[in-house]
This record gives C-alpha cells, sequence and structure tokens, in this order.
C-alpha cells in the first residue's frame, strides 16, 4: 500500500542567469508519470483550502510558482507537512494519499501536473469513505 514515504520532493533544474532564472519540466524526466492535465490555483482567499481529497488512481506533481503554500498529506496513519515556496521545488503525491492546501500567500500560483484527465470518479472526497478504502486494501 502506498504511504506518505512515497511522496517527496524533487530537485528540478535551476539555470541561473542574470536576467532571470529558468525551470523546466520534462515528462519521463523529472515527472514519473505521463502528464494527462494541467492547472493552476491562484487567487486563493486567505484561509481557504484546497484539495481535500485523494485519488484511485491518478498521482500529481505540485509546485508554487509563485508566493508560498502548505500541502498536507495523510495515508490514514501518519501525517506530513511540505511548505512549497520555490519554483524549482515539485512534491510528488501519489494515488490514495490524502491531500489539502492550506495558508497560501498573497499572489500564490500553486500549478498541478496530473497523470489522469479529470475523471470525477477518481476523487475520493469524503476522509471517512478514505479511511475505509485504504483499510479494504
Amino acid at each position: 500500500m502506498i504511504s506518505i514515504n512515497d511522496c517527496r520532493l524533487i530537485d528540478l533544474p535551476k539555470i541561473h542567469d542574470p536576467r532571470g532564472n529558468l525551470t523546466f519540466i520534462e515528462s519521463g524526466k523529472h515527472v514519473p508519470f505521463d502528464i494527462a492535465r494541467a492547472f493552476w490555483i491562484y487567487d486563493v482567499p486567505g484561509g481557504s483550502v484546497r484539495g481535500g481529497h485523494a485519488y484511485r488512481t491518478g498521482q500529481e506533481l505540485i509546485l508554487a510558482l509563485s508566493g508560498s503554500f502548505e500541502v498536507m498529506l495523510d495515508d490514514g496513519s501518519h501525517h506530513v507537512h511540505y511548505t512549497l515556496n520555490r519554483s524549482y521545488h515539485a512534491l510528488l503525491v501519489p494515488n490514495f494519499i490524502w491531500r489539502e492546501m492550506i495558508n497560501f500567500s498573497t499572489n500564490s500560483v500553486a500549478l498541478v501536473l496530473a497523470s489522469n484527465p479529470f475523471e470525477r470518479d477518481d476523487y475520493i472526497r469524503d476522509y471517512a469513505d478514505f479511511i475505509r478504502l485504504r483499510s479494504a486494501v
């Protein structure tokens, strides 16, 4: 069963340049899955929580393109918090890991690269269902 130990930060290339730094992502090289969807989260009101779900099959790579926010991860037994505040650090979140994003700074932008296209049935949105499904596996 997938656990918190399967989540990890991935360092992305950072090209230093006096005109401005550049970071890039290549599928199959920096991302351990084929990217099927990309979306970004922005203009998050203070105190709001994003996420609040897990996926049955989907994986995500989460980046802070601007500003900062925290990602709380939960495998049903253990919890861990990551602060994302560098655009060259990406957080890998596999399937069957509950995630919530909190404490968004002003003007922050989160980029999420996903292994699956949007599929409503892949979401587990109720925490009690998440715990029940994890214990059934």
